[in-house]
């Protein structure tokens, strides 16, 4: 089996979804880029048969069969379509998903079912705090219950957190099952899936462009290794030559004025004169005593 999606898009200019090519098919694992909140649905609707795109064309092995794209590919996980409430117990989950499949649907039966698949603790758990892996893996098993699913198109399994290779890894799983996978995911998850080269992860659309890492590098400051290189000086063009600056002339009326000692100021006239250096060549002249008269009276 083979989905091919091309040049499809969704909503005025292409709001809802720009135009996107890409196909996937049985025995492999493919991811798709799609930002915003409602891209990854409408993506994961128009790729599983359920959204008719307003331009472009998917098939299903050469034939716009919608019908069989829509029976043969169940569409797991999508925000606000098939995403179960987050404070259902995981057993509520499983019986609901059992009762789709057409098999027993007790909470017995959904409980003997997680048991099998090794999550018999996890029954009474809400699924909102299941592991995202564990919740892909879950998910993923209940999905393919259904007669005639040959496809999965798991969307953004990224938004709950964790590290991409745990849900990756189990989407691989599925592909080797023979199923033909598409997971639909954020644009950090598709880098981080696009350097983790021992996942020989392939995206369905293209390759994705890392520029978008750029700013956040810069913002963030130099790296370990980088080295600052030193910045060089321009060089002068052929044309250009260093012009001397030359000091302003005096005008034709212009005189120089000698500049006058400033007269002291009535403070410094009232402390008296300040003492000065004494030259090196002084000599202090001897001072006379006073003569007096025989009474011993200064005269």
């Amino acid at each position: 089996m083979k989905i091919a999606l091309q040049e499809v898009s969704k909503g005025r200019n292409g709001q809802a979804l720009p135009l996107t090519s890409l196909e996937f098919h049985t025995g492999s694992v493919r991811f798709a880029l799609a930002e915003t909140e409602q891209r990854p649905t409408v993506l994961g609707l128009i790729a599983s048969g359920r959204m008719r795109p307003d331009s472009g064309r998917v098939s299903i092995d050469g034939s716009t069969d919608t019908k069989a794209l829509r029976r043969r590919v169940a569409l797991v996980d999508a925000p606000d379509v098939s995403d179960p409430h987050p404070d259902i117990a995981l057993a509520g989950v499983v019986g609901e998903e059992l009762m789709f499949a057409g098999v027993g649907a007790t909470p017995l039966h959904a409980r003997r079912w997680l048991a099998q698949l090794g999550y018999a603790e996890l029954a009474s758990v809400p699924i909102g705090s299941i592991d995202p892996a564990a919740r892909v893996r879950i998910l993923c098993e209940l999905a393919i219950l259904r007669e005639g699913v040959d496809g999965v198109v798991l969307v953004s399994p990224d938004r709950h957190g964790g590290s991409p290779d745990g849900w990756w890894r189990i989407a691989g799983e599925f592909a080797d099952r023979g199923y033909a996978m598409l997971v639909i995911v954020g644009g950090s998850a598709a880098v981080a899936l696009e350097r983790m080269h021992e996942f020989d992860a392939v995206n369905a659309s293209g390759p994705v462009e890392p520029l978008a890492l750029e700013p956040l590098r810069q913002a963030q400051g130099p790296t370990e290794d980088w080295v600052a290189e030193p910045a060089e000086a321009p060089e002068p063009t052929e044309d250009w030559v260093a012009e001397p600056v030359e000091a302003p002339e005096p005008t034709e009326n212009w005189v120089a004025e000698p500049v006058e000692a400033p007269e002291p100021t009535a403070l410094r006239q009232a402390q008296g004169p300040t003492e000065t250096a004494e030259p090196e060549n002084w000599v202090a002249e001897p001072v006379e005593a006073p003569r007096t008269d025989e009474n011993g009276e200064a005269r």
